[in-house]
């Protein structure tokens, strides 16, 4: 079976991107493939090296991958730091990495540039860490979005490296892997770009109605079309995306001839995408607030979830070290 891994850093609720981007997928997936599921909470330390509020932050994360419907019995789902064994791969493959080449990934140059007060070496070396997180488990797959395909590209050369250097096959180069189709960026409401934490233009799956009411009658729009037929700007198409994935093809149609029409109303329009959205997460929302109120439950699912990986991560590690000549006395 295809070992599939994927990771989140705890530096916010998730939203609707998150979920439509990867997350509804993996739990069709978890039933499919050997899938691992992580917290990154060692990534988010290197542009947040002081949290507010950390376990906090990873008692949330944790929560709502669960309200969302992944199964800890059938997948494995860990939190990065509770898996010693990361932290020494990591180690390891550094001495495969060079300052050269990872001073040349895009991921570094953008955060060095707005960040110059916090360059630091784990930002220097996040693509070695996300390389271990891939290679300690052997995953062939990693389900990626554009902005991490040179750091997988990565860990594809830190494994072949290490193969050719010890003469092995231990590490299998992982490929990316987007669920068979091609992946739905989810808009933000500012009517630019795509949904995210830092972008402040999301609707997140711990939203109450009131709150995604409100987030939705305030999203971009313009004045509306003039002609029939017209050309949909990007704020405009914005929304019929965000409908498209939460709405009724038949709604979307409607509102679609409406705009054709010239008779569309942003106001109607906004109001129906924001109950078709409150219809997908609130049941969601119930959940994560019922789970983040059960601590022995979310002890037990971390818990097995590090038995499980550090189970993976301990052979390989063993493995490796094993290949460059560590031997026990």
């Amino acid at each position: 079976m295809e070992i599939v891994l994927s990771g989140i850093r705890p530096t916010g609720n998730l939203h609707l991107g998150n979920y439509f981007g990867a997350l509804r997928n993996f739990i069709k997936m978890q039933y499919e493939y050997k899938c691992y599921f992580f917290i990154a909470d060692l990534h988010s330390l290197t542009t947040h090296p002081k949290p507010d509020d950390f376990h906090g932050s990873i008692k949330n994360i944790l929560a709502e991958y669960l309200a969302a419907g992944l199964d800890p019995e059938v997948a494995t789902l860990f939190i990065q730091s509770h898996i010693p064994e990361v932290s020494e791969m990591y180690v390891l493959l550094n001495m495969f990495a060079y300052k050269g080449e990872l001073e040349r990934t895009v991921s570094f140059k953008e955060k060095a540039r707005k960040h110059p007060d916090n360059v630091n070496a784990g930002l220097l070396t996040y693509p070695v860490l996300m390389a271990t997180d891939i290679l300690i488990h052997r995953a062939n797959k990693v389900p990626v979005g554009k902005d991490q395909e040179q750091h997988l590209e990565y860990s594809r050369i830190i494994a072949r490296r290490f193969n050719n250097m010890y003469g092995t096959s231990i590490f299998p180069e992982p490929e990316a892997f987007n669920f068979g189709s091609d992946l739905i960026k989810i808009p933000g409401l500012d009517g630019n770009g795509k949904m995210g934490k830092s972008e402040n233009n999301g609707i997140f799956l711990i939203d109450d109605e009131k709150t995604i009411c409100k987030k939705v009658m305030k999203a971009v729009t313009d004045s509306g079309p003039t002609k029939p037929d017209s050309h949909m700007p990007e704020m405009i198409q914005n929304l019929f995306t965000l409908m498209q994935v939460v709405s009724a093809p038949d709604t979307v149609q409607y509102f679609r001839d409406k705009y054709n029409s010239c008779e569309i109303r942003y106001g109607d329009l906004k109001k129906q995408l924001a109950e078709d959205i409150c219809k997908l997460t609130l049941p969601i929302r119930e959940r994560i607030i019922e789970i983040l109120k059960d601590d022995d439950y979310l002890r037990r699912v971390a818990n097995l979830g590090a038995e499980k990986a550090r189970e993976s991560a301990l052979k390989t590690l063993r493995e490796a070290k094993k290949c460059i000549g560590f031997k026990e006395f």
